[in-house]
């Protein structure tokens, strides 16, 4: 769509560029952006070409790996790990797999685009909140402070975000990535748009936790020490707030699913892991086009 009221771009090399006039917008990959009016927009500033690494891994002790705000969710699907293989890397893809995008559009979304407009059925919301991702943001005084994405997102389409504030990064920990997960969605349409994302995660010492997203209007977190059994597990889930309605399912449909889907995960997550001799479930990248 053009943007018919926008009569300035500009395209920040440096932090200071990103100091936002009246009526001027960050630009990452402009897939929402381009997608419906935007009358109150008169300027773009390109964030794109800050010439942030896509994706960096962290050194030890804590490790992990750090997204930048302009990855492109394509980027993020081949990644797999630079020094090793992160167990859970498939999850990425599997992310991906909820947002209703082809692998076109993948190619210029952004992680941190998606994040910020923090739709309810947002797959990168609902893959930094289950692998515990910390976002750090710049603020327009030159600060800069850290915040966990679950608690960035405060609603269906809203943030904790002030004026003039960008995402530069969000970390995910090395503990999350080497988890066991099992992602699990539902859509009343085929190729519609999540009503339902649930994230299932047992890090090595044993803890467990449970993301909820879609079917809530801010992402929902359950942790466990240990796997819960099945009904302490459903009866956490329908007492979970934010369940709503709209033209895509009824709160009641969304918390009924979000519980099935979570038993799903649970049953999966509590059979014997694999062995050297036994492959890992299958990497759906692998039947991926190329991005």
């Amino acid at each position: 769509m053009d943007l018919t009221t926008v009569t300035a771009y500009r395209a920040a090399r440096t932090r200071a560029d990103l100091a936002l006039a009246p009526g001027e917008r960050i630009l990452g990959g402009g897939t929402w952006l381009y997608s419906e009016p935007q009358p109150e927009t008169t300027g773009l500033v390109d964030l794109t070409t800050m010439g942030w690494r896509p994706i960096e891994e962290l050194e030890a002790p804590d490790g992990g790996i750090r997204i930048a705000a302009t990855c492109t969710i394509a980027e993020l699907t081949r990644y797999r790990g630079h020094r090793h293989p992160w167990r859970a890397a498939p999850l990425f893809t599997q992310s991906a797999h909820a947002l209703l995008a082809s692998f076109k559009v993948w190619n210029v979304a952004t992680v941190g685009g998606n994040i910020c407009r923090a739709f309810a059925a947002g797959a990168m919301v609902s893959l930094c909140t289950a692998l515990d991702g910390v976002a750090e943001i710049w603020t327009p005084s030159g600060d800069a402070y850290r915040i966990a994405v679950a608690d960035l997102v405060t609603g269906n389409g809203t943030t904790s975000l002030g004026p003039g504030e960008v995402l530069r990064a969000v970390e995910l920990p090395a503990r999350a990535l080497r988890a066991r997960t099992a992602l699990r969605k539902i859509a009343l349409a085929e190729l519609g748009r999540s009503g339902a994302v649930v994230i299932g995660r047992v890090d090595e010492d044993g803890a467990v936790v449970f993301s909820i997203t879609a079917a809530t209007q801010r992402p929902s977190i359950l942790r466990y020490p240990y796997m819960p059994d099945a009904a302490a597990l459903r009866a956490d889930i329908d007492r979970l707030a934010g369940y709503y309605t709209d033209p895509l399912g009824t709160a009641d449909w969304r918390r009924q699913v979000a519980g099935v889907l979570a038993e799903e995960i649970r049953d999966e997550l509590t059979r014997d892991e694999p062995t050297e001799n036994q492959p890992a479930e299958n990497d759906p990248a692998e039947n991926e086009p190329a991005a």
